[in-house]
């Protein structure tokens, strides 16, 4: 059995969490990685260069690179278009931000799933922020890894800023997605056997990214399909602005623990099912 290709769409992010990102898939099984850098216009050409030599002193040959807006059908465009190149088969889903973890080895997965005649698998994201709660830089270079830099898991995305903390992580080659990976209309994953997707979106800059994002979609500069980016990024915005620019990791709401990528927490398989089953997007009145 031929291990998952990896398709992605790597924007701005860190050279060290980039580098980081491919060693953790690379540490899962991950051979073939099939990714396209998008950069807005914002991004200055020294990073686009540190990113694209991570690729090359990865071994990595992208397949691309693209700029210009971030619409929010960018990520989407060049995620099918990637899909269309890669072989048949099975495909694994990940934003430079995530990092998954299986409760068994990627290609015991994937055998599980095809025995079980699903085309998916899903997971759910487990938002990893510093002990703290302040957005923290990562610097792999202080000797600590990314554990040590955010050690605390929880469920921010959901519980805080009602976005949809489902992805599905793998599919079949011919299950088309929808917008952020968060679903294969028509088809359900195992809600007992799902990922925990690691989420290390909150660290420094995060900010700026953010109200550059609310920004753009707001005077039309970048399309969206729906305000729920918008509005999420507006929530998070709002509640670091309330606790002196962290996150408040004392509210029980959001749950949140010491964590690790090399050891999923015991509690993982009952906590993601209940979560996966019972979400639903809000209504105007619960906003």
């Amino acid at each position: 059995m031929l291990t998952p290709a990896l398709i992605a769409v790597i924007g701005p992010v860190e050279p060290a969490l980039f580098a980081a990102w491919i060693g953790h898939y690379r540490q899962l099984g991950v051979e073939r990685f099939l990714l396209v850098f998008h950069f807005p216009e914002h991004v200055p050409n020294v990073l686009r260069h540190e990113l694209q030599a991570v690729c090359r002193r990865s071994g990595i040959t992208p397949s691309g690179t693209s700029g210009g807006p971030w619409h929010e059908h960018t990520n989407t465009r060049i995620r099918d278009a990637l899909r269309q190149q890669a072989d048949r088969g099975w495909h694994l889903f990940a934003d430079a931000d995530e990092f998954q973890q299986y409760p068994a080895p990627l290609l015991d997965v994937v055998a599980q799933a095809e025995r079980s005649r699903r085309q998916v698998v899903g997971g759910l994201l487990l938002d990893r922020v510093a002990a703290n709660g302040h957005l923290t830089a990562f610097n792999p270079t202080n000797g600590l890894d990314l554990d040590a830099t955010y050690p605390l898991g929880g469920h921010l995305t959901h519980r805080l800023l009602h976005g949809d903390p489902r992805k599905i992580v793998l599919a079949r080659a011919e299950i088309p997605l929808d917008s952020g990976n968060h679903r294969a209309p028509g088809h359900q994953p195992d809600p007992d056997r799902l990922c925990a997707v690691h989420h290390f979106k909150w660290r420094a800059g995060v900010l700026e990214d953010l109200r550059r994002r609310v920004h753009h979609f707001t005077a039309g500069l970048w399309r969206e399909q729906s305000p729920a980016v918008r509005e999420e990024a507006g929530r998070f915005l709002a509640h670091v602005e309330r606790h002196q620019g962290r996150v408040d990791v004392s509210d029980p709401r959001l749950a949140f623990r010491r964590v690790s990528l090399d050891r999923m927490p015991h509690s993982w398989p009952g906590e993601a099912r209940a979560v996966h089953s019972t979400w639903q997007p809000p209504t105007p009145g619960s906003r």
